[in-house]
């Protein structure tokens, strides 16, 4: 496993450690964790905007789509 080092301020080694104690982990599986689920979102937002910038994509007409889910039949 690779390791890495980072700067950061006092306050978010402050808060680093509170969330390391609480959560009963060490610092480095609370950065661990932190950089996994920070990857995951930054991977499903590029999708996201991949999607959205798709000019094949159909464009929905929100008030349509709003009156169809709300429509009783």
């Amino acid at each position: 496993m690779a390791q890495i080092t980072a700067r950061v301020t006092d306050e978010m080694l402050q808060a680093l450690d509170a969330a390391a104690t609480q959560l009963k982990r060490s610092r480095a599986d609370v950065v661990r964790q932190a950089l996994e689920q920070y990857i995951e979102d930054f991977d499903d937002l590029t999708i996201a905007l991949e999607r959205v910038q798709d000019p094949t994509d159909p464009v929905l007409d929100w008030d349509k789509v709003k009156r169809a889910l709300l429509d009783p039949d």
